[in-house]
């Protein structure tokens, strides 16, 4: 019959066949035509359900697999992090961790020492131990004051004191211990100024000696000046000290001619040479000072 398989000898009638799987739908009872209307709804109908069940199960298996991925994701941050504050309260500070990668730095708790006083090199023999000579006194064989130059003359060092002084100084210098006595003489347009300065053991030696200062440093002449300040004109004596030195000065007129009040002239070159020679003793505490601070253990 048409629609029908044939049928071999013996063999049983052949249900139609369901692709799933899941049983014959209508009978058609035997000699009889099938209802293949019915047939084909029938069909339709469990193709549908099955095609929801598989979305359905898809959906499912997703969300599944995104149940999973956010756990992994959840787990891996927890590793390295708090755990979230669920109390509603503002987190309290955190503890810093106890090494750090940078080493805390550390400070020395002994004040450096003060630099060296030059002073203090100057007052006493027992550190002012530097050169000491007329030509470290007075170098060169001229000097320039702001501008002013003036030409050294003849020089002297004695160690008695009191022969190159005049007027009473020498005791005085005698009786506070002066162990020795270095003169300069400088001369510029006709004024002669000579300075003397006499060195002590300790400062309060030449605070005492100035003092007590009376008369002048004798004026040295030679090496192109002439004599000055000698049977009669008047000259200007000045007298001052610092540290264990102490340093005079006598000014006047290589042309025999007094020096009076405000003469410019001659105060201004016995100005001139006490400044130099008050620099040239700073000088030397500066150098011995600053030589101590670069050698420390010396």
């Amino acid at each position: 019959m048409p629609g029908h398989p044939p049928h071999g000898p013996g063999s049983a009638p052949q249900e139609p066949f369901d692709a799933f799987g899941t049983g014959a739908g209508p009978s058609a009872a035997p000699g009889s035509t099938p209802d293949w209307a019915a047939l084909a709804d029938a069909s339709a109908s469990r193709t549908r359900r099955r095609r929801r069940l598989l979305i359905g199960g898809g959906v499912l298996a997703i969300a599944a697999i995104g149940g999973l991925v956010a756990t992994a994701i959840v787990s891996s941050q927890d590793s390295g992090r708090p755990a979230q504050n669920t109390s509603g309260k503002l987190p309290g500070p955190q503890p810093l961790p106890s090494d750090s990668a940078e080493p805390a730095p550390s400070f020395s708790s002994v004040a450096p020492l003060p630099p060296p006083d030059p002073e203090d090199f100057i007052s006493s023999e027992k550190k002012d131990t530097a050169p000491l000579s007329v030509d470290t006194l007075f170098p060169g064989g001229k000097l320039t004051m702001v501008g002013r130059e003036y030409t050294k003359g003849a020089t002297a060092r004695t160690g008695d004191c009191a022969s190159a002084v005049q007027g009473g100084l020498g005791a005085v210098l005698r009786s506070n211990g002066c162990d020795q006595l270095f003169r300069a003489t400088y001369r510029k347009d006709g004024v002669a100024v000579t300075v003397g300065v006499a060195v002590f053991g300790e400062e309060r030696e030449a605070k005492r000696a100035l003092r007590q200062s009376r008369g002048n440093v004798a004026p040295l002449a030679g090496a192109g000046v002439p004599v000055f300040c000698k049977g009669g004109p008047a000259c200007r004596y000045v007298a001052n000290s610092y540290g264990r030195y102490a340093y005079f000065t006598t000014t006047g007129y290589t042309s025999a001619k007094s020096v009076t009040r405000g003469d410019t002239k001659a105060f201004r070159a016995g100005d001139d040479l006490a400044e130099f020679t008050f620099r040239q003793i700073v000088r030397r505490g500066s150098v011995q000072a600053s030589a101590a601070a670069a050698d420390p253990a010396g």
